[in-house]
């Protein structure tokens, strides 16, 4: 608590999440030739659009826990208790980043491709928190990096409260596979792939950004079949975002087949090109005008009847 403020960690690893996703997308943006502070007014945009579009996907794909039967409406508005859904964050983010990119005048493409590696990771941090909120975990297993779920309890009420209670004992229900614990493994080394596959081949025009995507949806894929919370399933019994995983990653393999484009090249603002000094003149301002070099020499010439033989 700070103060009558409660401080939730799964915030704290969001916040943390986005300051390092807006240091190391300013380093890169700089690197590439964009103006230093781009990311961070951008991001004043993109921010706010993404935790409203993240928070909007979770409570659509499991709408029934808000507004089914026994739902609880006002619960909908908790982000702190968890639900933010990827794919809507980076959909609505993406449209604050457009914003941000017309009033700053550069592209989205390259501001996308920038800020990539830094998203993944920010992805990774936020994965933190579902360990303090015991969610988003697997099935039991054995194995030695299982993760303990305890009986928690509200210690002023003794009405269960898995978020903000304490264990009861020492005694845990289950040992689960740590399934968030995977997927911030896994979105480090999609930072990494996003890393070295920029160097590489110097994309430009959102293909580091479409690798991101790709290299993410893949990881998702086979991980989201590994969870055993509840989750809106369609075309039978397949979790929604197992769905999603796969249309977005065709879509973004095919955009780095297609799209061949070489690297932007960022310039200065129109405003700061016509305020740069012009090019300095070879010669001194303070300097008379030098004389052409053949007019210079017959003026030293001797006449033809003073030439020796």
């Amino acid at each position: 608590m700070l103060g009558p403020i409660p401080i939730r960690a799964y915030a704290l690893c969001i916040i943390a999440g986005i300051i390092v996703a807006v240091l190391w997308g300013e380093r890169r943006f700089t690197a590439r030739g964009g103006q230093p502070g781009t990311v961070t007014d951008v991001a004043v945009f993109a921010v706010p659009f993404g935790l409203v579009g993240g928070r909007l996907y979770h409570v659509l794909t499991d709408w029934q826990t808000y507004f089914g039967p026994g739902g609880d409406p006002w619960g909908a508005l908790r982000i702190w208790q968890g639900g933010l859904g990827i794919w809507g964050a980076v959909a609505l983010g993406a449209v604050g980043a457009w914003i941000g990119c017309r009033r700053r005048g550069v592209p989205l493409g390259a501001f996308a491709d920038a800020v990539a590696p830094g998203i993944v990771v920010a992805q990774a941090i936020g994965r933190l928190g579902n360990w303090f909120n015991q969610e988003l975990y697997g099935a039991p297993t054995t194995l030695p990096w299982g993760l303990e779920i305890y009986e928690r309890v509200d210690p002023d009420t003794g009405l269960a409260d898995a978020l903000g209670g304490v264990a009861v004992n020492h005694t845990p229900l289950e040992v689960v596979h740590p399934t968030f614990l995977y997927e911030l493994l896994w979105n480090l080394a999609v930072a990494g792939l996003v890393v070295w596959a920029d160097r590489r081949f110097r994309l430009g025009h959102g293909r580091a950004f479409a690798v991101y995507v790709a290299g993410y949806t893949a990881g998702r894929f086979f991980i989201e079949q590994m969870r055993t919370d509840y989750a809106t399933r369609v075309f039978g019994d397949i979790r929604i975002n197992v769905v999603v995983s796969v249309v977005v990653f065709v879509g973004a393999v095919l955009y780095i087949a297609l799209v061949r484009k070489p690297r932007e090249v960022l310039e200065p603002p129109a405003d700061e090109k016509a305020a740069a000094p012009e090019p300095a003149p070879s010669g001194t301002g303070d300097s008379e005008p030098e004389e052409p070099a053949e007019a210079d020499a017959g003026a030293h010439r001797p006449p033809s009847g003073d030439r020796s033989t």
